[in-house]
């Protein structure tokens, strides 16, 4: 009896110790851990790989991928296409995990980066910035390609249902619910990102219940991803309790070692101050979440940088009144030109006081996750 019940509290440590597994379709990953997609050029091949190794989900971002090759106002489909290739295939060198695309809905290469992402058999596409009402349009006879549209709210999962099951006979393979304090574009009106009715605790159990419904009634499981404002292991175990299957986290990634961008561009994470972080307008008419800087306060007082757009990259950007070429600030604050680009960033990206290695991150985050399980589980 003495043993039984030994046997029995080491396997219930053991279960403990572990992060539970994310399962989308017949996709297994040993973390429940999405790394975000972020562009310009911020989460790339280094970052995506390390995350697929250590048993998340690397994503490579699709935005502005390209545009800084020599020619590409001649060619912005054909080279921002094959940017996207050579960056899977890399990725698949480096690392024999999961490795998915994030592609921004409302890029005028939407369709073409979606296309190359399923000839080169990712593993996942994330669609955001806008519904993906067509997406399933572009999957080929016997895709593994998991599709997963970017979602702020339960009535947007109801509409992608419905017309992909309408049109397409098919159905969304999860879903990744933002939340208000994501970094970057948000799918929120200004007057609702601050409002306590759209948090992502609020939002959580809406989307859960609309998708379960849906879940029934085609006989197949939909996971919900939450994403958002989630920066530690305690975070990660809070969500889950309330019914997601997993995270999707960008913020806590850009202060690695692997992360893509330049040091200074990570710099100004560590250095940031809680009211740093601010929400603006951006050219492609949605609100975004940055870093208060130099440039931005230019932009704020009514300066303008001198725009010569190669190619109108986002369809919604008006090239005449904006104030200057989001693709250009956002690549120059990549390679460390912070005078004359940003940084976008999630709400928490205050708390990073150091660049640790993706590996590091990772067991940090497991010891905070285990830490609050057992904790939890105590008490």
């Amino acid at each position: 009896m003495i043993v039984l019940l030994k046997i029995h509290n080491e396997m219930e440590m053991k279960k403990l110790n572990t992060f539970p597994k994310l399962v989308i379709g017949d996709l297994e990953v040993k973390l429940p851990i999405i790394q975000g997609g972020m562009g310009v050029g911020i989460s790339g091949v280094s970052l995506a790989s390390a995350v697929a190794n250590e048993g998340g989900i690397g994503v490579l971002s699709a935005a502005g991928l390209g545009f800084d090759t020599l020619g590409y106002s001649r060619n912005p489909v054909g080279i921002s296409t094959e940017a996207l290739r050579h960056d899977i295939r890399e990725c698949r060198t480096r690392s024999n995990g999961a490795i998915g695309v994030n592609i921004m809905v409302a890029t005028s290469n939407f369709s073409e980066m979606a296309q190359t992402a399923i000839e080169e058999e990712v593993e996942i596409i994330f669609a955001g910035a806008g519904l993906p009402l067509d997406l399933p349009r572009h999957l080929v006879p016997n895709s593994h390609t998991k599709l997963v549209p970017i979602i702020s709210s339960a009535k947007a999962a109801s509409i992608l249902i419905r017309r992909w099951k309408n049109k397409f006979d098919y159905v969304p393979d999860a879903f990744v619910l933002e939340g208000p304090l994501a970094g970057g574009h948000l799918g929120f009106k200004l007057e609702q990102i601050d409002n306590p009715e759209y948090t992502l605790e609020k939002l959580i159990p809406q989307v859960i219940e609309t998708v379960h419904l849906f879940e029934i009634e085609y006989g197949r499981r939909i996971p919900v991803i939450a994403a958002g404002g989630i920066y530690t292991g305690e975070d990660i175990h809070a969500i889950l309790a309330s019914g997601v299957a997993g995270v999707q986290m960008g913020t806590r990634f850009v202060t690695t070692t692997e992360c893509d961008a330049s040091v200074k561009f990570k710099e100004t994470y560590l250095t940031c101050c809680e009211n740093d972080l601010i929400i603006i307008n951006s050219p492609v008419g949605l609100p975004g979440r940055a870093i208060q800087n130099k440039f931005l306060d230019e932009i704020q007082t009514g300066q303008t940088q001198p725009i010569r757009c190669p190619y109108q990259c986002i369809r919604t950007c008006n090239i005449k009144t904006s104030p200057y070429c989001i693709a250009r600030a956002l690549l120059n604050a990549k390679n460390g030109l912070m005078t004359k680009g940003f940084a976008f960033a999630g709400q928490n990206a205050y708390r990073a006081k150091s660049i640790i290695s993706v590996q590091e991150l990772i067991e940090t985050l497991k010891a905070e996750f285990v830490n609050h399980r057992i904790c939890s589980s105590v008490l």
